[in-house]
């Protein structure tokens, strides 16, 4: 029922946000996010992805509603001021995403466990090439991989950063994950990989004295790294809510056909 969702207003510290917050703060009896059903987002983005990495730190998920007052909205829902945000979210479709975990060691033997909703990526460090081996599920697909580096990335990322390394688009709901050299070197032609949601990715940089390697999980790095694992965890699914013929799926259609 409409009248009985709770529902959690968390909102950007933007201006736009802020001035936009205003009208919806009178609309709704708001609640705090550990008594909601479902957390309203106001912003861009990059604020959404910031609650989402938040909420992951939680004890409880709570499916997040996004509303675009922000620069960029791909993942955000539109504004309609004329129908109760309430009765948005009891009509919205929910679609599932998982987050990449990602286990690092770096050079001194210190491990990082970061997440990544969109994607987990490998960079080098200075001027000289990175050069990496690819494991999949414990065993040597690719000994050495030589370039600026690699990434990872979920179907919700597959439209980011992935999109603009010439990366395939993944349909949600597909389980899969996209693995995407960055400028590689050596395989000249080799563009990439489309792996199962199941399978656990493992890179070792080599000559890391030489060619150091940073690994950043969304916004989260770390710097000279040895070996760095990455994995879906279906523990931590998250939930996000888009409105009826405007879902993520839709804009990822879209994405593909632009010419």
């Amino acid at each position: 029922m409409i009248d009985d969702l709770k529902l959690a207003l968390i909102v950007s510290d933007s201006a736009k946000a802020q001035a936009g917050a205003q009208s919806l703060r009178d609309s709704h009896d708001w609640v705090s996010p550990q008594e909601a059903d479902v957390l309203v987002v106001l912003g861009g983005d990059g604020f959404l992805l910031h609650v989402l990495h938040e909420m992951l730190d939680w004890e409880f998920l709570k499916p997040v509603y996004g509303m675009n007052l922000g620069t960029v909205g791909f993942l955000m829902n539109g504004q309609q001021d004329h129908v109760p945000v309430a009765q948005r979210i009891a009509e919205a479709h929910r679609v599932p995403v998982r987050p990449l975990c990602m286990h690092a060691t770096n050079q001194n033997g210190e491990e990082f466990s970061y997440y990544a909703i969109n994607e987990v990526s490998l960079l080098r460090e200075t001027r000289q090439t990175a050069k990496l081996e690819v494991r999949i599920n414990g065993r040597v697909r690719m000994e050495e991989l030589a370039g600026d580096g690699i990434l990872l990335a979920t179907p919700v990322g597959s439209t980011a950063y992935n999109l603009s390394a010439n990366g395939p688009i993944l349909p949600l709901g597909c389980r899969m994950l996209a693995m995407t050299p960055l400028s590689p070197f050596r395989p000249r032609r080799w563009k990439g990989a489309i792996l199962p949601e199941s399978a656990e990715v493992e890179f070792r940089i080599r000559e890391p004295g030489k060619r150091p390697v940073a690994a950043v999980a969304d916004q989260k790095e770390v710097r000279d790294v040895a070996t760095v694992r990455i994995a879906a965890t279906a523990e931590r699914e998250l939930t996000l809510l888009f409105d009826p013929g405007f879902t993520l799926e839709e804009r990822i259609f879209a994405e593909q056909f632009q010419v």
